[in-house]
Parts: structure tokens; sequence; C-alpha cells
């Protein structure tokens, strides 16, 4: 997400939220000049985005949420996605496929095709992880 995509709003709220390491949902409405109402609309906006995240903390005997930013590697890794997998998955060329489940002989449990498949997933996951 580039800040290019936020309203001036949403990016001055970023910038003191990233400011402070992290500050006070209340005092970001109270720096910003917003009511609890479009105080609250504007951090839901930024958590749907991926920017911010809440925490609940106890100030003074009251529940609150204190709103972090999020780390630009963290929303990068949200966004990666392989499809190799699924579409290599032996299932989608198999002839028994519409049998799949419904009979006693042909399901996910005993088919070794897709066992070896799911093994060679597994490899490759530990492989990437040793890297």
């Amino acid at each position: 997400m580039t800040n290019t995509s936020l309203s001036k709003l949403e990016k001055e709220a970023l910038e003191l939220i990233r400011k402070n390491r992290g500050i006070l949902q209340s005092s970001l409405w109270r720096q910003l000049g917003l009511d609890s109402r479009e105080g609250s609309r504007l951090v839901l906006r930024l958590v749907r985005k991926g920017l911010v995240k809440r925490e609940q903390v106890l100030v003074n005997g009251r529940r609150t949420y204190k709103l972090f930013p999020v780390e630009a590697r963290a929303q990068e890794r949200k966004l990666i996605i392989n499809i190799e997998s699924i579409l290599m998955i032996p299932c989608t060329t198999c002839p028994l496929f519409h049998k799949c489940g419904l009979e006693p002989e042909v399901s996910p449990e005993t088919c070794p095709q897709l066992d070896i498949w799911l093994e060679r997933m597994r490899s490759k996951k530990r492989e990437l992880m040793n890297t």
C-alpha cells in the first residue's frame, strides 16, 4: 500500500503514529482535531488497509486502544501469493475426481498421488525455511 492511495488525513494520522512509535487512539483524535466518531472511522480505515494495528491497553483503569504502525515488510509478506502449489495439485487432472470422497476406495485419505504431492510441498517448505 503506497502513501499516494491515502487521503491527506490518513497520511497525517499515519505520520503521527509512526513518529510516536505508537499512540493512544484518543490522543491521535485530539491531535488531529477529530471527534470519536470521525477518529474511529479513520483508525478502522488504516487497520483495514494493513497500515496500523490496534492493541487493547489499560490506562487509568479504563480500556482503550494503542495504535502501532505495521512494518512495511509485514505488509509485503501478506501480499505474496504463490498459486504454483495449487496449480500442481494432482486432483485437478485426476480422472476419478468426480468420485472422490463419494466412494470408499476413492478419497483424499487413500490417494497415493495426493500423498506424493503433499510430501513434495513439505520438502519445498523445509527448503525455504532453511535458506
